[in-house]
C-alpha cells in the first residue's frame, strides 16, 4: 500500500497510508490532513487522489502554491516513488512501499504474501488465559508488582521491555507506541530490527498476537537480509492493548536454535503486554493532566501579559472617533494593533497578524511591540516605518514565521493620511457619499525578504468618512455550511453600521461575525479597528 511520510518543519510527524479514497490537505479541519497552525496553507490547499491504480496530486488553487520536487506544481501530476511535495511548513514524501521508518533502530518492511505454516496468529482472551492455570502466572504477578509503582514513562518503557524479555527468554526486543507523532520506539535491546509491514498492521489494527516458531520456514522473513544476518530463529509480536484501543506493540526475537518460542510464551507475552499497556496509559494520563495544569497556568499569565501590551484605550483626538476590539480564538493570539506618534506629530495606526496562533505567535508579538515604538520615533511615513519593521523582523524571527500588517499615518489637523499595506487584508474607506475605497498599495508580507520594497499611497479623511481595518479572522469566518463571510461580507457589515460611533461600528461587525458562525468556534483571532472623522 502506498504511503505519505509527513514531515512538519523538517521533523518526522507520521505516516498516512493511501487507500482507495482521495485525501485533501489544508488549514480547515474538514481536510483529511489538517494543519490549522500553518497560515501559509489555504483552507483547502491540495488533493491527492487515486486513478486507475496510480496516485495523482492537484493544487486546489491555493494562495501560496505547492512545490513538487522543489518546482511549482501546475496541473494534475502522477506521483512517482520518492516524489516530495511541499506546502507551507508541511512536506509529504510519496512511497509505493508500505511501511514507514519509525526510528533509526526499526524498519517496517513491505508486506509479503504469507503462505507458510510456521507463523501463528491468535486473538487471546485474557481472562481465559489467566484463569486456565497458566503455569507462568507468577511472572505476571511479578510484573504487576513491578509496574504498580509510580515510575515516569521514560523509566517505565525500558522496564516493561526487560520484564518481557526475561519472562519468555528472548534475547532482543523493542517496544513501540503509537500517537500523533506516528510510531515511536520507546525502548530497545539490540539493534537492526526489521519488522514486516503485515505484522505491524495485524498487531496494531487487527489486535492479533503473532508467533513465528521458526524463521527458516517463513519465506517472507527469510527474504530479509537483516533478519538472516541477525541470526533470528524465532520471534513474537504482540499488541500493547487496553480495553478499548491498541497503543503500541511489543516485539521480541531469539537466535537460540535449541529453543523456539511456544504458544505458552505467546500467551504470556500477550497478557504481560496488556498489563503494561494499562500501566502506560495510566501514567500517560497522569503526566498529561499535570502538564495541562501547568500549561493552563502559564497560558493565563501569558494572556494577562498580552492584554497589558495592547492599547488599553484609543487615542482621543478632536474631530476623530477611534475604537478597536481584539479577541483571540485561544487564550492568547497572533493579532496586533497599536497607536504610535510619528515624526511631525502624526498619528500612526498599526494593525497586523502574525502567522500561526497561540503562544508562539504571542511571544513574537511581545518583541514586535518594543520595536514598533522605537522605530516610530525615526519614521514620518507609513512605508518608511514598514520597511524598517520588515528588516528587523526578517533578521530576528524564525525563518518559518512572517507577518501581515497595514500602517496608517494620519495628520489629525488636515485629515490627510498615507498608508502602506504589507500583504494584509485591504482596509475599507467608506465615504460619506457611500463610495468605497480599498487600500491595497504597499508590498509583500513582512519577515520574508529583508530588503523588500514598500510603497505608500495617500488620501484624505473627510467629515463622515469611516476607515475600517480588520484581520482575516473576520473575513474567513465560516458558517456551518463551510462558507466564508469573505472581505465583501465585511464591507457590507461596515455599510450597515454606517452612521454609528466607532465603538458601535466595531461592536456591530464583531457581533455579526459571531452570528455568521452560528454557534461555531472562531477559527482565527478577530481584530477590528475603526477611525471615523466626525
Amino acid at each position: 500500500m502506498p504511503e505519505l511520510r509527513i514531515h512538519i518543519k523538517g521533523s518526522f510527524a507520521r505516516v498516512q497510508p493511501l487507500e482507495s479514497r482521495p485525501l485533501t490537505l489544508g488549514r480547515s479541519p474538514e481536510n483529511d490532513l489538517s494543519f490549522p497552525e500553518d497560515s501559509v496553507l489555504s483552507r483547502r490547499h491540495l488533493s491527492i487522489e487515486p486513478d486507475a491504480g496510480r496516485w495523482y496530486v492537484l493544487d486546489l488553487g491555493s494562495k501560496n502554491g505547492t512545490l513538487l520536487n522543489a518546482l511549482k506544481l501546475t496541473g494534475r501530476h502522477m506521483l512517482e516513488e520518492g516524489d516530495v511535495l511541499t506546502a507551507g511548513a508541511v512536506t509529504l514524501s510519496y512511497t509505493e512501499f508500505a511501511g514507514a521508518l519509525a526510528a533509526q533502530t526499526v524498519i517496517f518492511t513491505p508486506a509479503r504474501e504469507e503462505t507458510t505454516g510456521s507463523r501463528t496468529s491468535v486473538r487471546i482472551n485474557l481472562k481465559q488465559a489467566i484463569g486456565a492455570g497458566e503455569p507462568r502466572v507468577q511472572a505476571l504477578l511479578d510484573a504487576g508488582r513491578e509496574l504498580a509503582g509510580h515510575r515516569p514513562l521514560e523509566e517505565l518503557f525500558p522496564r516493561i521491555l526487560d520484564l518481557a524479555l526475561g519472562a519468555v527468554g528472548a534475547e532482543r526486543g523493542v517496544l513501540i507506541t503509537t500517537g500523533d507523532g506516528g510510531l515511536q520506539v520507546r525502548a530497545a535491546r539490540g539493534e537492526g530490527f526489521r519488522i514486516s509491514g503485515s505484522v505491524r498492521d495485524r498487531v496494531l489494527e487487527g489486535r492479533e498476537s503473532l508467533l513465528v516458531v521458526d524463521v527458516a520456514k517463513d519465506e517472507a522473513l527469510m527474504a530479509s537480509h537483516t533478519i538472516v544476518s541477525a541470526g533470528v530463529r524465532s520471534l513474537m509480536a504482540v499488541p500493547l492493548q487496553t480495553e478499548d484501543k491498541v497503543i503500541g506493540l511489543l516485539y521480541v526475537d531469539s537466535s537460540n536454535f535449541l529453543k523456539s518460542f511456544t504458544q505458552d510464551d505467546l500467551t504470556l507475552a500477550t497478557v504481560l503486554a496488556n498489563i503494561a499497556a494499562i500501566r502506560i496509559e495510566h501514567a500517560r494520563l497522569i503526566e498529561l493532566a499535570q502538564a495541562e495544569k501547568v500549561f493552563q497556568h502559564d497560558l493565563r499569565q501569558a494572556a494577562e501579559i498580552q492584554t497589558g501590551l495592547l492599547p488599553k484605550s484609543s487615542p482621543v483626538i478632536p474631530g476623530y472617533d477611534i475604537a478597536a476590539k481584539s479577541v483571540p480564538c485561544r487564550s492568547v493570539g497572533g493579532d496586533y494593533f497599536d497607536y504610535v506618534t510619528l515624526q511631525g506629530g502624526k498619528l500612526g495606526v498599526l494593525l497586523g497578524d502574525v502567522s500561526g496562533k497561540g503562544l508562539p505567535a504571542a511571544l513574537l508579538l511581545a518583541g514586535l511591540q518594543a520595536r514598533v515604538h522605537v522605530l516610530a520615533e525615526q519614521a514620518s511615513q507609513a512605508d518608511d516605518l514598514m520597511s524598517k519593521l520588515n528588516r528587523r523582523i526578517a533578521e530576528a524571527w524564525p525563518g518559518n514565521r512572517f507577518m501581515t500588517m497595514c500602517i496608517i499615518s494620519l495628520d489629525p489637523v488636515s485629515g490627510e493620511f498615507t498608508y502602506c499595506n504589507g500583504g494584509h487584508n485591504p482596509p475599507y474607506l467608506l465615504r460619506a457619499n457611500g463610495e468605497v475605497e480599498t487600500l491595497t498599495t504597499g508590498g509583500p508580507v513582512m519577515g520574508i525578504l529583508k530588503n523588500a520594497p514598500y510603497s505608500a499611497d495617500s488620501g484624505v479623511l473627510h467629515p463622515g468618512d469611516v476607515l475600517l481595518l480588520f484581520t482575516d479572522g473576520a473575513s474567513e469566518a465560516e458558517d456551518p455550511a463551510g462558507n466564508d463571510l469573505g472581505e465583501p461580507g465585511v464591507l457590507e457589515l461596515l455599510k450597515a453600521a454606517y452612521g454609528r460611533s466607532a465603538t458601535e461600528v466595531v461592536s456591530y461587525i464583531y457581533d455579526a461575525v459571531g452570528a455568521f458562525l452560528a454557534g461555531g468556534a472562531a477559527g482565527d483571532d478577530v481584530t477590528l479597528l475603526a477611525i471615523r472623522r466626525v
